[in-house]
This record gives C-alpha cells, structure tokens and sequence, in this order.
C-alpha cells in the first residue's frame, strides 16, 4: 500500500461503516412494511457506500482533509504504558478523595438538615 495505507484505510473503515450504518436503517424502515430481505438490503447498503466511498476518494477535498487528519495523527506523542499507569493512578487517588470530600459535605448537610427540619 506505500506511505498512503492509512488513508486507504481510512476510507476503507468509512466505507464499511457506511454499510453497516445503510443496512440498520434500511432494515428499520422496511420492517413497518413487512419482513426485510437481509441479503437484498446488505447488498444495497454495501453498493451504495462504495460508490459514496469512491466519490468521496475522488473528491480532492476530501482526501485532502483525510491526507491532513492523518499526518496530523503521525504527529501525535503517544503516552508509553508506564505514563499511562501513572495517570490512571493519580485519576484513582483523585476520584477517590473527591468522593471522600463530597461524602462528608453530604453528610454533614443530611445532618444539619434533619436537625433543621425535626
């Protein structure tokens, strides 16, 4: 595929997604009428989202935003797994004494609302 096998795979994953998406309305909107041929509508959904993939391929402007998006992702500094474990600790600790803050408030406001209140 060469130096472009994201962008490929870009539309790839938008063509099939496409279908998939083509394929669920076609059989919600033909179940009111009677019972969907499955194979009639996944051929319909999979045709019509190659060819709005191919046009979408062709059409310079998008592949120029996907060409943009996917140089932009090579760039992105991904976190190494033991970055990623430390934030997901420090996220923990975090939720954690949030909860402990925000119990005690409430407790402390159920409290002074019940003596208020008898």
């Amino acid at each position: 595929m060469g130096p472009n096998k994201f962008i490929h795979l870009t539309f790839a994953v938008g063509i099939l997604l496409a279908a998939f998406l083509l394929f669920k309305t076609g059989d919600w909107v033909w179940s009111y009428f009677a019972k969907p041929n499955e194979l009639l509508l996944q051929g319909v959904g999979l045709g019509m989202a190659v060819v709005a993939g191919v046009v979408a391929y062709r059409n310079e402007r998008v592949y120029a935003v996907v060409v943009d998006v996917t140089r932009e992702l090579e760039k992105v500094a991904w976190p190494t797994r033991k970055e990623t474990y430390y934030a997901t600790i420090v996220v923990i600790v975090t939720v954690f004494i949030s909860t402990v803050i925000l119990s005690t408030f409430d407790a402390i406001w159920s409290f002074m609302a019940g003596k208020i209140l008898k």
